[in-house]
């Protein structure tokens, strides 16, 4: 079964705009989220809701998400038919990736929602340029919290054209240098992983005893 909440699609111009992985986004100031939820209603049974926010004043989106959870996964904090307790995935394709305050929040939520699973892809990385941003420690605390974060290539944003764009049968069409764009942000999103792994590494010989 397929349910979409808002049957409002992102227009082509919209999408290409927001989510344009250009080197330098000036004026975008705006975040966009599209999103698909899959619950699995029994051995046989799947069903998902999809869609798409922005931001709103004084609401960053990924917060604005948590607050239609209720709707998008009911049962989450409690059980379905038989006493069964549901289980959730959620992916993101977000035009930035979160700020500090949201990966924290978003973290804090996972850990009280353990049949909750997020995938995280973005086009863009939001104030990532400096080795001591507090942006790169929010990624980094995501990815402590079992988020899987992940760039954007050309078959998500191929995806996210098919599902959330009113494409009017017109196929996507790459921009000149997505795919470079897509190479250089996924290595540097690694370099900004990269810590994590290796504290990882570290507690694993420090219990080794090494």
């Amino acid at each position: 079964m397929i349910t979409k909440l808002d049957s409002v699609l992102l227009t082509q111009k919209k999408f290409i705009y927001h989510y344009k992985n250009m080197r330098w986004a000036k004026g975008r100031h705006e975040t966009y989220l599209c999103f698909v939820v899959k619950r699995r209603d029994g051995p046989d049974s799947l069903s998902f809701d999809f869609g798409h926010l922005r931001n709103r004043a004084g609401l960053h989106v990924e917060l604005l998400f948590l607050s239609h959870l209720g709707a998008l996964c009911p049962g989450l904090w409690g059980c379905g038919p038989g006493g069964v307790q549901l289980c959730y995935s959620v992916t993101w394709f977000c035009s930035w990736s979160p700020c500090l305050d949201c990966s924290r929040r978003l973290a804090q939520f996972l850990s009280q929602t353990p049949n909750l699973k997020l995938r995280i892809f973005v086009s863009r990385l939001y104030f990532c340029d400096a080795e001591d941003s507090a942006e790169r420690e929010g990624l980094r605390i995501l990815k402590r919290a079992g988020v899987q974060l992940s760039v954007m290539s050309y078959k998500d944003y191929f995806y996210c054209w098919q599902t959330f764009v009113a494409r009017r049968e017109r196929g996507f069409k790459a921009w000149e240098d997505l795919h470079r764009n897509s190479v250089r942000l996924a290595r540097k999103l690694n370099r900004i992983l990269q810590p994590c792994e290796t504290e990882d590494l570290r507690d694993a010989f420090a219990l080794l005893g090494f």
